[in-house]
């Protein structure tokens, strides 16, 4: 281990400028204008990863972005990890809110990362964390200390559903083979609070559209006359939950299984200060579903959220219009039990069966992915519990995570083997919005970390 540590001190200026020329690709999958950017993210990994030393890397063309798979297969006899990440990013708008171009990136201090951190899109979420497994390799590899064989799959479309990666996992089971999936995705607690990520939500994604008259109209001549479907979307919206913050689409809690009293106490024993919560954020309050706490709310318990909504006119100054469609993207995140396809079947009828007449309503289902959670007692993840002990010297807490990977259980399901979601992010650290951000910290700290878990599973799985 001495001689990966010296490795990774006498190169950590060389690491930090390779993340930061990866950083400045606008790899956005979501737009088809960046697809060109796309291809040159994916030929960038490449390179980097035979400059690591992978025995073999290839870039598989999908009908949408290309997927990178590389592999260092040392010794059959020796267990396999495959380490998975994504090289594409969020959309970076709105740009005005960002207080440095989001893919030109800088490296600020804040409060919370005093020795600095690295703002650009896609610094935390994934580029940052997966560039680390690649570090983390080249450290054990070309010091001839890789205790595991190893695989690399990097894909180009989880932030809009990984729509291809199934079929590619299908096609590919024996080239994917593996013990275990190693996954940071995900975050940790605190910088001094070490956690490993044991459950993610699943997933529901919907865009809805309501029209009303045939053509925008002039508000004065028909406003109070016909529907305006802005007006109604919003009141559709108003009306998805109660005033105990609810969903009220019939039967969404069907399969909803409540937490023990004893599994609520597990939850809630993470550190967690609310007044700190409500500081980050700059809000006066929470707010969320009654009888369950913040916590609570954002990992164990569904939600639906309206992630953008618009119609008519919203340009500069003033038209006074009654628009003739408005339209809104919905996001429901889901618990152990709740199928993603069941979910959004029960919001179309629902959406629709609530529309008022004088207009039609179009729901148009987008992706999504199951809840999972993972066993504590493996020696996957043990490994993992180890190696975070190690690095940070203290025993990292158990959490369910609130957001979504949904590749996650689709993994389980077609290679047969567990996920370990070992994050080295902040939830502070602003991904999907504007001034994303990863510590630096957070950067060297995990590609201290993996190696140590490499080391761990190797010896776990020898007994």
């Amino acid at each position: 281990m001495d001689a990966i540590q010296n490795y990774i001190d006498q190169n950590k200026d060389r690491f930090l400028e390779e993340l930061l020329e990866l950083l400045r690709i606008p790899s956005v999958s979501a737009q088809p204008a960046h697809n060109g950017d796309m291809i040159a993210a994916a030929e960038w990994l490449k390179k980097n990863l035979t400059i690591a030393g992978v025995d073999k890397v290839e870039i598989h063309q999908t009908p949408g972005h290309p997927i990178v798979y590389a592999e260092k297969m040392i010794d059959e006899s020796l267990p396999t990890i495959l380490v998975y990440g994504h090289y594409d990013v969020q959309p970076a708008e709105p740009l005005e809110l960002w207080e440095s171009p989001p893919f030109e990136p800088v490296i600020k201090k804040t409060e919370i990362h005093p020795d600095g951190a690295i703002f650009a899109r896609g610094s935390c979420d994934d580029k940052g964390q997966v560039f680390m497994h690649l570090k983390a390799f080249e450290a054990m590899n070309l010091n001839d200390q890789l205790p595991c064989n190893v695989k690399f799959m990097i894909e180009g479309e989880e932030e809009v559903g990984s729509d291809h990666l199934g079929t590619f996992c299908k096609e590919n089971k024996e080239m994917l083979a593996c013990d275990v999936i190693l996954i940071s995705d995900t975050s940790v607690i605190a910088n001094d609070i070490p956690s490993i990520t044991t459950g993610l939500r699943g997933l529901s994604y919907v865009e809805v559209e309501v029209t009303g008259p045939n053509k925008d109209l002039h508000s004065g001549v028909y406003g109070g006359g016909v529907a305006n479907p802005v007006n109604v979307l919003c009141e559709m919206i108003a009306s998805l939950q109660d005033e105990d913050h609810r969903i009220t689409v019939e039967g969404f809690y069907d399969n909803v299984i409540d937490l023990s009293e004893a599994e609520r106490k597990a939850v809630n024993a993470a550190p967690f200060d609310i007044e700190e919560y409500k500081k980050g954020l700059k809000v006066n309050d929470v707010q969320g579903e009654t009888g369950y706490s913040t916590i609570e709310r954002t990992s164990t318990r569904p939600t639906l959220d309206v992630n953008g909504i618009w119609g008519g006119y919203i340009g500069e100054g003033a038209k006074t219009v009654l628009p003739s469609k408005a339209f809104a993207k919905i996001s429901m995140r889901l618990v152990p039990n709740q199928e993603p396809d069941e979910i959004t079947e029960k919001f179309i009828k629902h959406f629709t069966k609530i529309a008022p007449a004088g207009v039609t309503v179009k729901v148009e289902p987008h992706h999504g992915g199951f809840p999972v959670v993972t066993p504590i007692d493996t020696p996957e993840y043990l490994a993992a519990h180890k190696a975070m002990k190690d690095a940070y010297g203290k025993d990292p807490i158990p959490v369910r995570g609130g957001g979504s990977i949904p590749i996650v259980a689709l993994f389980e399901k077609v290679l047969g083997v567990k996920s370990v979601l070992m994050g080295f992010g902040l939830d502070s650290d602003d991904i999907h919005s504007p001034n994303e951000h990863y510590g630096l910290f957070n950067f060297y700290k995990g590609i201290e970390t993996i190696p140590k878990y490499f080391i761990n599973y190797a010896e776990l799985k020898s007994k």
